[in-house]
């Protein structure tokens, strides 16, 4: 969908797009290509995306793959998308009118077959990630276009100033694999910011078990909390101090060490420890 039919399809429904929503949809044929790529899709795949927008991507991905899933909060699009891809003639499409973030909160779903490949609305970016990484049955794959920013704190490593939070609770399930950048122009309406697509892939073997991970949550978002301060002393408010002290020997960490530069198999192997009854 060439930048000039988006004009024409909203102008003609009267849709005025909201920075709420994170309305900025993608246009460049070329980058939607690349996306695409990015996903290696095949037609046994079944793909999940959300914020199909005016759905240019949507297009792409019943193409290269079998079945789609698109969730779309808006529902003056949903009503565009039902009649550009109706049911007769796109058996494998389904579309559903929710918001995406309560649906994934409502309930379990076995997600570990899908990958999830879509421009995800800029509000909702991180908390979609986090959510579907943290899940049981998390998509095998993550080709996701994003704010810049974001993009590089999930391709971020120890001691990188966009390392942090964020990097930690995906990464612990997903490897970084590539990124690349995607200029504002290509968008309409323009953003203030410049975009990057990045693919995640799920890591073929878990860092910690199920178990643990509700301490390594924790464990980081404590040690984040106030990135100037030394770690030991944040983490002081949750775990004894002689425990502490004892983990760090054993780990080799200085007691004046911070949580920027420690690295996601150091993060893991602390948790590990300081959950040992």
């Amino acid at each position: 969908m060439k930048l000039s039919e988006m004009r024409e399809v909203l102008a003609a429904r009267g849709i005025q797009l909201t920075k709420s929503l994170g309305q900025n949809f993608l246009h460049d044929g070329n980058q939607l290509r690349r996306i695409t790529e990015a996903a290696e899709l095949k037609k046994t795949d079944r793909v999940l995306e959300v914020g199909p927008g005016l759905g240019p991507l949507t297009e792409l991905l019943l193409d290269g793959a079998g079945d789609v899933l698109a969730i779309e909060k808006d529902a003056r699009l949903v009503e565009f998308l039902r009649e550009r891809f109706p049911p007769d003639k796109n058996p494998t499409f389904q579309l559903l009118h929710d918001d995406a973030l309560k649906f994934f909160k409502g309930g379990p779903r076995d997600w570990s077959d899908w990958k999830l490949v879509a421009n995800l609305p800029y509000s909702v970016a991180s908390p979609i990630l986090v959510e579907l990484a943290q899940m049981g049955s998390r998509p095998e794959r993550m080709v996701v276009t994003l704010q810049l920013e974001v993009a590089r704190r999930l391709m971020a490593g120890a001691g990188d100033k966009d390392y942090g939070v964020l990097t930690l609770l995906v990464q612990l399930d997903y490897e970084p694999r590539d990124w690349f950048k995607i200029p504002a122009a290509c968008f309409f309406p323009v953003p203030d910011v410049d975009s990057a697509c990045v693919s995640l892939v799920r890591r073929t073997q878990p860092l910690l078990p199920d178990e643990h991970r509700e301490a390594f949550v924790k464990i980081v978002k404590r040690a984040f909390s106030q990135r100037r301060k030394m770690m030991m002393k944040l983490l002081k408010k949750d775990w004894p101090v002689e425990q502490l002290e004892r983990v760090y020997a054993e780990l080799k960490l200085s007691p004046q060490e911070r949580a920027e530069k420690l690295s996601l198999e150091q993060f893991v192997e602390l948790t590990r420890r300081l959950t040992v009854p």
